[in-house]
């Protein structure tokens, strides 16, 4: 076999940086419906595309198919998206998993190409540990125990062959009733149910069954309770955006009729936050929280968290204004990475962020 051909730019061929950072990609499984492609194509894929070309990057998606990576001449690996070698020096990929139920046999290819991608250079906003810390909820509020703002109590149950037996309600004598009954990966408010018994339970973990879902069992907080999503750009909060049930709903997400609004971000959220900046020393994530009328609990870490339109402003100033923030926590600490030195070494999440 004929070796490849050197990269085409001189720095990167030299082992240096090549310069600024100019391709964001974001790998995503391309099975949405058509009604649901059209959807998020209007109100993200293209905001963050006009966005990040205002700033002189491209954001393209792709799915995980799309990436190509030779590994024939070591300590040399070439990545292809399509057709197009990238090199660690000009793009970035942001590589979250998504485990919807369309989406479930993309899982492992997804998170394996995070690693390969990672052993191959590359600058992840969010590396594989972080991926899956913030795709199962229970391996969140454990890793983040610490938090100053308490998490939900959590019991987390399987769903296999032997569901039927009940064997996971030795976990559920202490279980306070009504409680919440949900997807330990999903997102967007998906499957979330409300059981009033042991016994709704049981019916809701045989149907998960059908699907292989895990799920997770927490105490309901109370009619109305309001959710908080928190931003976090380079350690600090950025802005907050309020969720409101919908009258008689447990779940506050807009694809269960909740209403969102962005809002001043509480003191006692807003000071927490130096916690999760350096339990997730990466440059963008969001913390949800829930208020029950009373106090705050710490629910999800998300990674890569929905920026919602501002639906009340035509020109979207705040949703443009935390992705142009996002994006450029993005550039500012990829230009880090490459300074560092750490483009052709590996980056290890769990020592913090790897700049050493």
């Amino acid at each position: 076999m004929t070796p490849p051909t050197p990269m085409s730019e001189p720095a990167a061929a030299a082992g240096g940086p090549a310069g600024p950072l100019r391709r964001m990609c974001w790998i995503f499984p391309d099975r949405e419906s058509t009604r649901t492609g059209a959807m998020w194509k209007h109100y993200f894929w293209d905001m963050y595309a006009e966005v990040a070309e205002a700033m002189g990057m491209s954001w393209t998606r792709h799915s995980p198919d799309a990436v190509t990576v030779d590994g024939t001449v070591r300590g040399r690996p070439r990545v292809y998206v399509d057709d197009q070698e990238v090199t660690p020096q000009d793009t970035l990929f942001v590589t979250a998993l998504y485990s919807l139920p369309y989406q479930s046999m993309d899982v492992f290819n997804q998170y394996a190409l995070c690693a390969v991608l990672e052993q191959a250079g590359f600058y992840l906003p969010f590396p594989p540990q972080a991926s899956l810390i913030g795709n199962d909820k229970l391996a969140t509020l454990l890793f983040l125990d610490g938090s100053p703002v308490p998490p939900i109590p959590t019991i987390r149950i399987g769903s296999g062959r032997d569901v039927g037996k009940h064997l996971y309600e030795v976990a559920l004598a202490g279980m306070t009733y009504p409680a919440l009954v949900k997807p330990a990966g999903w997102c967007g408010g998906g499957g979330i149910n409300l059981a009033r018994s042991a016994e709704d339970i049981r019916g809701l973990a045989s149907l998960a069954q059908g699907g292989d879902t895990t799920l997770v069992v927490q105490p309901y907080l109370g009619d109305g309770t309001v959710d908080h999503r928190v931003y976090v750009i380079d350690g600090k909060p950025y802005a907050v955006l309020r969720r409101t049930p919908e009258a008689g709903s447990p779940v506050a997400n807009a694809s269960r009729g909740g209403t969102m609004e962005f809002a001043e971000i509480p003191a006692e959220l807003a000071e927490a936050t130096a916690y999760f900046a350096e339990r997730l020393p990466i440059p963008f994530f969001c913390i949800d929280f829930l208020h029950d009328g009373e106090r705050f609990w710490f629910s999800e870490f998300e990674p890569d968290g929905v920026i919602a339109p501002d639906f009340d402003d035509p020109n979207r100033s705040v949703q443009r204004d935390i992705t142009r923030a996002r994006f450029a926590a993005y550039r500012d600490a990829h230009a880090k990475w490459l300074a560092n030195g750490v483009a052709t070494s590996t980056r290890s999440f769990a020592a913090g962020t790897g700049e050493k």
